[in-house]
């Protein structure tokens, strides 16, 4: 059993912990609920016929308030940074938070997933932004926690991208 870490990565009520509660449950609460300090849930699958475990850790939402303690990002084989749709603000702590988690785990997978696609009319990061993420070489991807929307499919392109920069033992790169 291969074991992964992963960070979940964004500002205050993004959705990281909505994300994670559908993918590891498939379960959505309209409850918001403040995570404190960080949670750590996990979910196994099959990768490219491996076993893997998806240890994730979702952190606290930043905030002018708190700030993201980088010792909880160590041993991080991957990171997701999320980001709601509806709120520019969240886009430029996005890329401060990506400045941060580079320079602590150096150049390990990450994808950013711009939440609350059921409401797209809404949003306010618009597709010129989402160009510029994605010509900085970010993989950005679109979703709903609250639908169920590319949430599997974020989860496992990590996963995939995790074990082709890190193969297990004894599997060609």
């Amino acid at each position: 059993m291969i074991q992964k870490k992963i960070c979940m990565l964004g500002g205050f009520a993004v959705g990281k912990t909505s994300l994670v509660r559908r993918f590891v449950t498939n379960v959505f609460s309209d409850q918001y609920r403040t995570t404190i300090g960080v949670t750590v849930e996990r979910k196994s699958l099959v990768v490219d016929d491996h076993d893997v475990t998806l240890m994730l850790w979702d952190l606290y939402g930043e905030d002018e308030f708190q700030r993201l303690r980088e010792s909880y990002l160590r041993g991080s084989s991957g990171y997701i940074i999320v980001m709601d749709g509806t709120r520019q603000s969240t886009l430029d702590g996005a890329l401060a938070l990506q400045q941060t988690a580079a320079r602590t785990l150096g150049p390990v997978p990450f994808i950013a997933i711009i939440n609350k696609a059921d409401v797209r009319a809404e949003w306010e990061i618009d597709d010129r932004s989402i160009n510029q993420l994605r010509e900085r070489g970010w993989t950005v991807l679109f979703g709903s926690a609250k639908l169920g929307q590319g949430v599997d499919e974020l989860f496992t392109l990590l996963a995939t991208q995790m074990l082709k920069a890190s193969p297990p033992s004894g599997v060609p790169s």
